[in-house]
């Protein structure tokens, strides 16, 4: 199974406001490279309340490189090719449409899936299919709301359900599951 399993942290509800990201590459089902780093918002503002979320501050993004700046040296070279695995799709996606809009960046096009309908779909009778709650569940021991741990948990779980469903890559467990490969352009 080859994709990779992005999160990212905001400093405020505005999605354009990403202040860190985390990227898990998978291939074969294993987990081949990682690429984390801080991000310096548009506006250099981190609410206390998702400070108390995720334990970062304004201090700790002012030197970090804009959006723009990592797209182009790392992010967009290290997603090439690959479908993307986000754990709230919807959020993380968002995120990523938001930031590419602020700096007026080209929107690449790629497929992406959601771990979160994923979990719901495999594990139907729990009670909670927060990533914290499924890390808990499966013994996995991470810093949550840290983007990369995030990640990395996030590419667990695809693993796990890959087990959990029989599927020997993805297409196989897209449709075992039940759930949607989304393209994003």
């Amino acid at each position: 199974m080859d994709f990779i399993a992005i999160d990212f942290e905001t400093a405020q509800y505005a999605r354009a406001s990403a202040c860190a990201v985390g990227l898990a590459k998978y291939e074969q089902g294993a987990l081949v490279d990682s690429f984390y780093s801080l991000i310096r918002p548009p506006i250099l503002y981190i609410r206390p309340d998702f400070t108390a979320i995720h334990g970062l501050t304004k201090e700790d993004v002012q030197d970090a490189p804009v959006f723009a700046e990592l797209w182009e040296s790392n992010i967009q070279s290290f997603i090439k090719g690959f479908p993307l695995a986000a754990h709230n799709a919807p959020f993380d996606i968002g995120v990523l449409r938001a930031v590419l809009a602020q700096y007026q960046l080209p929107a690449p096009r790629f497929s992406y899936f959601c771990t979160l309908a994923l979990a719901r779909h495999t594990w139907p009778d729990l009670s909670s299919h927060k990533l914290t709650s499924l890390g808990a569940e499966f013994g996995i021991t991470y810093m949550a709301h840290h983007a990369l741990a995030d990640a990395q948990v996030c590419g667990s779980l695809v693993g796990k359900a890959a087990e959990q469903w029989g599927s020997r890559n993805l297409k196989e467990l897209i449709d075992a599951a039940g759930i949607r490969m989304t393209t994003f352009s």
